[in-house]
Order: structure tokens, then C-alpha cells, then sequence
């Protein structure tokens, strides 16, 4: 079996020092690629350093919503430099999105910045990579303003069935990461069990979203093989065609080399 991490922030520690070894590690559980979507204009460089030194790893560059406070105005002007010279790796903007569960959210500045930056991805044609927390319904209106020619992934999805099914109408893949490893997610496993195998795409989220058994230990790309598992038993198909499925989905999406 193979597979794509469509999610991983490779440029965050334990990875840093260590990429050679951390790919390694992931090739071994057949974990071939890995897409690297940076948080903030400050790490630009380094995504773009990493997918342009090593052939498993791929870059998608944007401003997170989770650091909202760190970004200004001329941080989108920064992303646009990038993304007119397009480099051969970079292949989706992101990650971007909407989050509520923070204290304080700006959550105005949130929208601002979500649309300039869904603009840009209409403008140089990639997809987007998409967070949301307790924002579902709001972003849905967002990508529904926006159009989209080459739509994109709501990453790491925790919600309704509902929720995907409006997703996925509009066009967007469903990320199934390691939320689906705990029992007590209940209502994602159930929705992700019914949703069409077409829409979804494999991820980590590492270093972050531990799976299940692995709580307060750095994520690692490799544990893409475990949620690959995870997801064969939730779902009715082979897990070949699962796993076929997936490899496939993502290149689709991503076109991936």
C-alpha cells in the first residue's frame, strides 16, 4: 500500500534536524508523499526550502487562522510574490480557514484575511487547504461566495454528516485524520463511514492531533498507515480499493508529480 499525507506541518519540531530519518520512517509505512501547509509568512521559505530538498515532500503556503494576531496586511502581498512565481512543488494555498475556539478569535480580521486569500487562490489557480473549527456553516458561505475552479479540502474534519454532505456539494474533499482513532468520536466516524470514498483524502495533522494510544506524543506522518486502518474498518469497501482510492484522490486534487 501507498499513500499521501495531505497534511503535515513537516517544519515544525520533532521534524526539524530530522527530515531525512522522519521520511524514512514514513516510507517505511508507505507513506510516500506528504504535503507541507505552512501557518504564517514567517515559515514561506522553509516549506518551500523543504518540498524543493526532498522529492517526498510538496508545499502549500498560507496564513492560519490559529496565529491570527501574527498577520498583516503585507503577508498577503508576501504570499502573492510566491505565488506568481509558482515553484514547481507548490501545490495548494493553505492553510487557511475560520476558528472560534479561541478567547479571543478576531474573528472579523478571520474573514478578511480568508478572503483575500481565497481570491488569490481563484487568481493563480490552486486549491485551498482549509481549517475550520466551529465554523463550519460560515465557511460553506465563504466558498460558496468564491467559486473556487480547482476547490480544495476541509482538513483534519470533525462535525456532522450534514456538515460534509454541504462540503461536498460545493465541491471540497473531506481530510480524514486521527480523530476517527477514538471511539468516543462517535459522530465523525459515523459520518465518515457514509461519505463517498471519492471525497476523502488521508492526513496527520502532524506534529499535532496524536492518534489514539499515542496521546502526548508528537504526531508523525507515518501514522497515516493507522488512520488507513482505521478507516477500513468504518468502511464497507476492500481496503485496497480504500487505499487505491485515497492515492488517487489526492493526486487528482493536488496534482501531484
Amino acid at each position: 500500500m501507498r499513500f499521501v499525507d495531505t497534511h503535515c506541518h513537516f517544519d515544525f519540531p520533532p521534524f526539524v534536524g530530522q527530515a531525512a530519518e522522519s521520511l524514512a520512517r514514513a516510507a517505511q509505512s508507505g507513506v510516500e508523499k506528504i504535503i507541507v501547509p505552512s501557518v504564517d509568512a514567517g515559515r514561506f521559505a522553509t516549506v518551500c526550502q523543504l518540498a524543493h530538498a526532498h522529492p517526498a515532500l510538496y508545499a502549500a503556503l498560507g496564513l492560519h487562522p490559529i496565529v491570527i494576531e501574527n498577520h498583516q496586511e503585507s503577508h498577503l502581498s508576501e504570499l502573492e510574490a510566491r505565488l506568481i512565481k509558482l515553484p514547481a512543488k507548490l501545490v495548494a494555498l493553505g492553510e487557511i480557514g475560520l476558528d472560534l475556539y479561541r478567547d479571543d478569535p478576531q474573528f472579523d480580521k478571520q474573514k478578511h484575511f480568508l478572503d483575500a486569500q481565497l481570491k488569490l487562490a481563484k487568481r493563480y489557480d490552486l486549491p485551498v487547504i482549509l481549517h475550520s473549527r466551529r465554523t463550519h456553516d460560515q465557511l460553506a458561505l465563504h466558498l460558496r461566495r468564491h467559486d473556487l475552479s480547482r476547490r480544495g479540502v476541509v482538513h483534519g474534519f470533525a462535525g456532522s454528516l450534514q456538515q460534509a454532505q454541504a462540503f461536498i456539494k460545493l465541491g471540497y474533499a473531506i481530510g480524514v485524520g486521527g480523530t476517527i482513532t477514538y471511539p468516543r468520536a462517535s459522530k465523525t466516524r459515523q459520518t465518515i463511514a457514509q461519505l463517498p470514498l471519492s471525497s476523502l483524502l488521508l492526513e496527520t495533522d502532524a506534529p499535532d492531533m496524536p492518534l489514539n494510544g499515542f496521546q502526548g506524543q508528537p504526531n508523525r506522518p507515518e501514522r497515516a498507515f493507522q488512520v488507513w486502518q482505521v478507516l477500513c474498518e468504518l468502511r464497507e469497501e476492500a481496503p485496497e480499493v480504500i487505499a487505491d482510492a485515497l492515492w488517487h484522490n489526492s493526486h487528482r486534487l493536488f496534482r501531484l508529480s
